[in-house]
């Protein structure tokens, strides 16, 4: 499959696979004139790739998820520790959500007079609501060219 037809089939960007290619993500097996070609393993990479962005792995995480011959070697205690991180900030989402429901609905004249309030804003303060690691989200449909990525790297 040639980049183009990669990118439609995957809805990942054609500039955004040439930048997965850079970092060693995936890799394509030869040109059809100025096109790239990639296999059709690809696709199923690029949805590994999806998981782990979504699981909030860095792409640098993810590359050493695969071994030298390209087949996944996913380390399982990874694994779960990232979903030891993401129990963690969910709690941590919950509790937020929960204050602000609150605060939406009580009956205290002031948000300051609410006891529960007040302990959203201690709890704030000690910065349990902030991440402890960044939040990753996911590559928008259109990236940077390689132009403005180098001019802001």
């Amino acid at each position: 499959m040639d980049i183009a037809e990669v990118a439609k089939s995957s809805g990942v960007p054609a500039s955004t696979l040439r930048f997965y290619e850079e970092k060693g993500l995936i890799r394509s097996v030869g040109r059809q004139g100025l096109r790239r070609v990639f296999g059709p393993d690809v696709i199923e990479r690029l949805a590994l790739i999806a998981l782990g962005r979504s699981a909030g792995f860095s792409l640098d995480e993810i590359a050493g998820m695969y071994a030298p011959n390209g087949r996944p070697r996913i380390d399982r205690k990874r694994l779960a520790s990232k979903a030891e991180e993401l129990d963690d900030l969910i709690g941590r989402f919950t509790a937020m959500r929960d204050g602000l429901r609150h605060a939406a609905v009580c009956p205290a004249k002031s948000h300051m007079e609410c006891p529960s309030f007040r302990r959203l804003l201690r709890v704030a303060s000690t910065g349990l609501f902030e991440p402890k690691a960044p939040i990753v989200t996911p590559l928008r449909k259109k990236t940077a060219t390689r132009k403005t990525r180098a001019a802001t790297s």
